[in-house]
């Protein structure tokens, strides 16, 4: 492709005629998630609803030149970018489509300058994002009308000086690295025993699946997990709405649980309560508290 910034500007519009409205995200097995490290750039689209492919906002020429003086100074080594730090080396994320190829997540500036420099191939990671579908079907199969909800990244990952589970074994630790917050096993055994439905919720482009194994492993019981709540597009105003819909019919309430806090929230009035943790006698039995006098009070 040329250098110009209006060439690709058009190339991105093409893409998008020929995508939008067609592309249809399809699930990828965890072996072949492993096994794919690299693809051509001939199977990686752009992603429509990304502010990277909007007219008025578009690529940013400057980011796109940088990775393109990267792309040349390595020549391509992704092993010699990796060791000097550069951003190139990065896989990008990307999920499979239909009819064909893989939508890029994130790292559209990286698989622009590829392009223009004639880099025939890159580093990517294959995930499996939580659709507008996929919640449609957990909700159907929720067994219960009471929910929680905890943030991966904020509650469920302890953050560093935190107490943690314990690691699991090998080969576990090597697919799942994580570290777990002391007390979330037992606490999500705790809400599964009383009929609360437990979601899990993260920013991260992470394969929702991947997130469902490391939990079960950690033996949570069953959890409902969403990933890829993060991602940035026009479209996903109105699906918030229609997920929050849809969340609302399902259930009266929801509680969020933080690091020092449980609020329960209406799905009908949005109007909630907070029940402050003491930080005294442990988090997860402290969170356990709240659940056992709300259910006094029932």
């Amino acid at each position: 492709m040329a250098g110009k910034g209006t060439e690709l500007e058009q190339f991105l519009q093409d893409e998008v005629n020929q995508y939008q409205g067609i592309a249809v995200p399809v699930r990828v097995s965890l072996l072949k998630r492993m096994i794919t490290k690299k693809l051509p750039l001939s199977k990686l689209h752009p992603n429509p609803d990304d502010e990277f492919c909007f007219p008025d906002i578009g690529p940013n020429m400057g980011i796109i030149s940088k990775y393109e003086k990267d792309f040349c100074r390595f020549q391509g080594s992704m092993q010699d970018a990796a060791m000097a730090g550069s951003g190139i080396a990065e896989p990008i994320q990307v999920q499979k489509i239909r009819p064909d190829g893989y939508m890029i997540l994130n790292g559209h500036h990286r698989w622009a300058a590829a392009m223009r420099v004639g880099i025939p191939s890159l580093p990517v990671k294959i995930v499996n994002v939580t659709q507008v579908e996929d919640i449609r079907k957990l909700l159907s199969g929720a067994r219960n009308n009471k929910r929680v909800a905890l943030d991966l990244d904020e509650v469920v990952f302890a953050a560093d000086g935190e107490p943690t589970e314990k690691p699991l074994r090998f080969p576990w630790n090597r697919l799942y690295p994580q570290s777990i917050r002391l007390g979330i096993p037992a606490l999500c055994w705790y809400l599964n025993q009383h009929n609360y439905d437990v979601w899990v919720y993260t920013s991260q482009l992470i394969s929702d699946d991947q997130i469902q194994r490391l939990l079960l492993h950690h033996h949570t019981g069953a959890v409902y997990v969403v990933t890829g709540t993060g991602r940035n597009g026009r479209h996903l105003k109105h699906t918030d709405v229609s997920v929050e819909k849809m969340i609302g019919e399902k259930y009266p309430f929801t509680y969020h649980i933080d690091q020092k806090a449980v609020l329960k929230v209406s799905s009908a009035t949005r109007e909630f309560e907070e029940f402050l943790l003491p930080g005294e006698a442990g988090w997860s039995r402290e969170v356990q508290d709240v659940f056992r006098k709300q259910e006094q009070h029932v």
